[in-house]
């Protein structure tokens, strides 16, 4: 999560070092400036071409993607050992549409601190491993377009809680009990949902539903993308309360200096969720979130306007 400011103060120097020659040709002039120009063909002599990621992986034959398997809905392993999840979802779009083979693919699972070291020193092709945009993280990779707009809500028992939406939490002001796992942050999250509510914290996600269920707490703070994942897996069991805060967006990552490759990525993406495969996309949504995406509306393009 550390933002890493390396390469900054290099660039700088890299300016002022060409600002610093062109001065000083033009300063000396003469025999001296001719000097200068005598050493400008080799100094520009062409670089051996760096043939992009995206030729690479073609001459491969496969994909190489770093990913999770521990967090529904994002990147898991079904009853059948299977690693499966949007983010899997969306790296095998890529792997299809490389190859016509959503197959042709190669997880590295990795925890979430060597997303960033995997991908700059060449172990993976991208990242589907739902990766936060952040201004630190894009000094370091270079981020695709978001595919989710992740946030942090409340949930609540459909039936048998005492509090059916945000607005009754919020007027119950003290008589509320929120249950959350275990973060540094997490009573100040609480605060900007719930300002006079009482916290109790979980040493995990299920010890927080299980408190949940038993009515120990009145509602579960979690990403939203999780509520969604275990209301669509438990229909009528639970409720999102109508509130949520603190957005981040979620997109992949390549390695920087490439354009090339992440235009290729983005093309991929971006026509899932506006064009081509759109009912691909639509259908991993259904499936992870229970959220139903509308058509995009045929005519101009919506995403220029």
């Amino acid at each position: 999560m550390a933002d890493d400011k390396s390469g900054i103060a290099d660039g700088s120097m890299i300016r002022r070092g060409v600002l610093g020659l062109s001065a000083a040709g033009a300063a000396l002039g003469g025999v001296a400036g001719a000097g200068l120009g005598l050493l400008a063909p080799r100094a520009a002599q062409a670089q051996e071409a760096v043939p992009s990621r995206l030729q690479t992986v073609l001459d491969r034959g496969h994909l190489i993607v770093g990913t999770g398997s521990t967090n529904p809905p994002w990147h898991f392993e079904d009853e059948t050992g299977k690693l499966v999840g949007m983010d899997i979802d969306m790296a095998r779009l890529l792997a299809k549409s490389l190859f016509e083979d959503p197959e042709k693919i190669e997880f590295v699972l990795q925890g979430s601190d060597a997303r960033i070291p995997s991908l700059v020193t060449d172990k993976v092709d991208v990242i589907c491993q739902w990766m936060t945009v952040t201004a630190g993280r894009a000094q370091q990779v270079e981020f695709t377009h978001p595919y989710y707009r992740e946030g942090v809500g409340l949930m609540l028992m459909a039936e048998g809680g005492r509090f059916k939406n945000y607005d009754e939490m919020k007027a119950a002001g003290a008589d509320v009990t929120v249950g959350a796992m275990q973060n540094v942050f997490i009573a100040d999250w609480t605060k900007m949902a719930l300002p006079d509510a009482k916290l109790d914290q979980f040493e995990s996600p299920d010890a927080t539903l299980q408190a949940l269920n038993a009515g120990r707490i009145d509602t579960y703070l979690a990403d939203q993308s999780a509520m969604r994942w275990l209301m669509a897996q438990a229909p009528g069991r639970y409720l999102d309360s109508g509130f949520g805060w603190m957005p981040n967006s979620y997109a992949s990552a390549v390695k920087p200096g490439d354009p090339i490759w992440l235009n290729w990525v983005n093309t991929v993406y971006k026509e899932a969720m506006m064009g081509v495969d759109f009912d691909s996309f639509k259908a991993s949504y259904k499936k992870w979130f229970g959220i139903d995406l509308p058509t995009p509306k045929v005519g101009f393009p919506t995403e220029f306007s």
